[in-house]
């Protein structure tokens, strides 16, 4: 990143929809995440306009344009200490720390201001980057979910993983 602007992180915003729908219909996005290819765009704005509640999301922004996103979704109930984390890059800025800031930054509004002690996630089993970045921030693949998605005609597997604050 040192010839590069460096990315900055800020809430994600409704305004960023256009950036966040390029991020989302990504290739590599779509492959490695539930989304299906070709969802209604006016489907994904008013999801990005009205987020569940007790949705956190974190924008990664490069040259003033949104270029990936982390998100928790905190549980409820007997849950209330769980969050389920997502997080996408777009295909042309990954490898430069954005997943890594963005996974950072998402894990400390979770365990800092949220007050959440646990914090899981499901990745495709060959998603070896992805799940690197994970171990590398505490992460603990807990077990696999054999065949749970359809992939390009192919059901995959995918791992569980979770962080568990001491």
């Amino acid at each position: 990143m040192s010839d590069q602007a460096p990315f900055t992180l800020r809430a994600l915003e409704p305004s960023d929809f256009e950036d966040w729908w390029r991020v989302r219909t990504c290739p590599n996005v779509t492959r490695h995440t539930l989304g299906l290819p070709y969802q209604s765009k006016a489907e994904a704005q008013q999801k990005l306009a009205n987020p569940p509640e007790r949705l956190y999301s974190i924008a990664a922004q490069l040259d003033g344009r949104v270029v990936g996103q982390a998100s928790v979704q905190v549980g409820r109930g007997r849950k209330a200490h769980v969050g389920s984390l997502g997080i996408m890059v777009h295909d042309d800025y990954t490898r430069r720390g954005i997943g890594s800031a963005l996974l950072a930054a998402i894990i400390d509004l979770s365990e800092n201001w949220l007050g959440l002690t646990r914090l899981e996630l499901e990745v495709f089993v060959d998603n070896a980057p992805a799940i690197r970045l994970y171990e590398k921030h505490g992460f603990s693949i807990e077990g696999t979910k054999r065949r749970y998605a359809l992939r390009d005609g192919v059901y995959v597997d995918t791992h569980v993983m979770a962080r568990l604050k001491a």
